[in-house]
This record gives structure tokens, sequence and C-alpha cells, in this order.
């Protein structure tokens, strides 16, 4: 991707991706979920989501669980903290969905000038 603008914004909507599927009970792992994301139309290479869940690791979010055998993947589960985030912007998100989800003229009644508060 060669927009650094649109891909910072990408960024964003794959850790709550990966946050949202880090909930459930097996976790994920890095080449599922980069399996998962090529479903949804991103393409990502273990060298850009490798990074992200080391960043998400880091913060908290995220807790790598270490294989049990050198055979098996590393698996990544949500934390208290990163449930919490994910919370949080779910609730972002739905708010945001209601606003920016409708066409402008949808949105709101247009603005005449007038305050209507008194």
């Amino acid at each position: 991707m060669s927009d650094p603008f649109v891909r910072e914004f990408l960024l964003t909507f794959w850790k709550i991706h990966i946050l949202h599927h880090a909930e459930e009970e097996r976790g994920v792992y890095g080449m599922w979920m980069i399996e998962e994301l090529s479903h949804h139309g991103y393409r990502l290479s273990p060298g850009t989501l490798y990074p992200i869940l080391a960043r998400m690791a880091h913060r908290g979010w995220i807790k790598a669980v270490e294989p049990r055998s050198s055979r098996d993947a590393r698996v990544y589960r949500i934390t208290p903290a990163g449930a919490e985030v994910l919370d949080r912007l779910r609730r972002a998100l739905a708010e945001l969905d209601g606003e920016v989800g409708r066409r402008p003229a949808e949105a709101r009644p247009a603005r005449t000038g007038r305050s209507s508060r008194r």
C-alpha cells in the first residue's frame, strides 16, 4: 500500500480486528490472522502483522501464549486491558457509524444559520 495516510487508518482497523478475534477462546495466531484479514480485502505480510502483534502485546492488549512445542504456533489472547479497549472501541464505532454511516443529507436537518437555542 503506497498511501501512508490510508495505511494509518487501516492499521487501526487491523488492530480492532485482531482484538476482536483474540477475544475468542482459541485466540489468534499470525498466519491465521493474515488469512482472516485477506478475506476482508486486506493484504498483510508477516513483516507487517508481527510488529503490530508485538506492539499490541507491549501495550498489554494481548498476551502471547508460548507454544507447547517448536512446531506449534504462538497464540495471542486478549487481556483484561485489551477487552476494555475493545469495548471502548465498539462503543466509539457504533457512535461513528451512526453519524458517518449515513449520507450527509440523512444525518441531520439542514442548518439555517439560526440557532434553535434561546
